[in-house]
């Protein structure tokens, strides 16, 4: 069950193809949920500031520690908000960063992290820029191993890429067989950025019922969830399901048995509809 094969980073470093994802758990459920994941083998949890539960998290990877793992075998991300001024430019908005960085470490009681994102570009703003210029400094100084974006689209992507030297490592996206992001993945892997999908199980609305879904996990004695986890792994996709049920955080992990065959890969080619469940990151400025 632990046996997941990882994706090598345009920095050198390695990233677990299979992490646990806590968004919408918590604090006080955190804990317990990351224990269990922890236990059963992940090795990659992805948190984020607006989740507020970096301390329950924290608490359980501190346990995971006190109680044998090495803090190398673990690969822990969160992400910066939106949150303070609106205005991130120039060196009051990368102090904030900085300073918003500091705040989710202390949380996590962390002495670094191994990936930190921008949870959204906001691009009505045109300052992603400036904050990516304070990831860069973070990654020089050493705190944090690899750092990327969430969200973001091409043109941002590009912009980056005309004014910074550091590509992002990794670009964490809305992502499942009914919205499969098939042109940000081929910009994605022209320019060495990993693909990571949030809601790879499609917040488990219509997708987990989805008829040709269903027969592709009859064929294979699995469950649905199961044949969508499988579907990202062998796409190249690091994918960072949730559940906060032991069973299910154990189901989703055991994905390693089985092969989707080109039958199976059309079949679910076919389910997509290119309809987002989450809001469209170009104009989506929640602060």
């Amino acid at each position: 069950m632990s046996n997941i094969p990882s994706v090598k980073l345009n920095d050198g470093t390695l990233i677990p193809q299979l992490g646990f994802g806590v968004w919408q758990v918590p604090d006080a459920e955190a804990t317990a949920a990351v224990r269990t994941a922890i236990e059963v083998g992940y090795r990659s949890i992805d948190t984020a500031a607006i989740y507020e539960n970096e301390t329950g998290t924290g608490k359980a990877i501190a346990e995971a520690l006190a109680g044998g793992v090495a803090r190398e075998d673990l690969y822990i991300t969160t992400k910066l908000w939106n949150s303070g001024t609106r205005d991130w430019s120039g060196e009051q908005g990368r102090d904030a960063v900085l300073r918003e960085f500091d705040a989710s470490l202390e949380r996590l009681g962390l002495e670094y992290l191994d990936l930190y994102l921008i949870h959204w570009p906001r691009p009505m703003h045109g300052s992603y820029v400036n904050v990516w210029q304070a990831l860069e400094q973070l990654r020089a100084d050493g705190r944090v191993r690899s750092v990327g974006v969430s969200n973001f689209g091409t043109e941002q992507l590009t912009r980056l890429a005309e004014e910074s030297s550091l590509v992002p490592a990794l670009n964490q996206v809305e992502l499942h067989p009914y919205f499969p992001q098939e042109e940000l993945r081929a910009f994605h892997a022209e320019h060495g950025i990993a693909t990571e999908a949030w809601s790879p199980l499609g917040q488990g609305k219509d997708l987990l019922g989805e008829p040709a879904l269903v027969r592709i996990a009859e064929k294979h004695g699995r469950t649905v969830a199961q044949v969508v986890l499988r579907w990202h792994l062998q796409s190249g996709i690091v994918a960072i399901p949730k559940s906060v049920t032991p069973s299910r955080i154990k189901e989703n992990l055991d994905v390693a048995g089985f092969e989707l065959d080109a039958e199976d890969l059309t079949a679910i080619a076919g389910v997509a509809t290119g309809t987002r469940i989450g809001p469209d990151p170009q104009g989506f400025d929640w602060n």
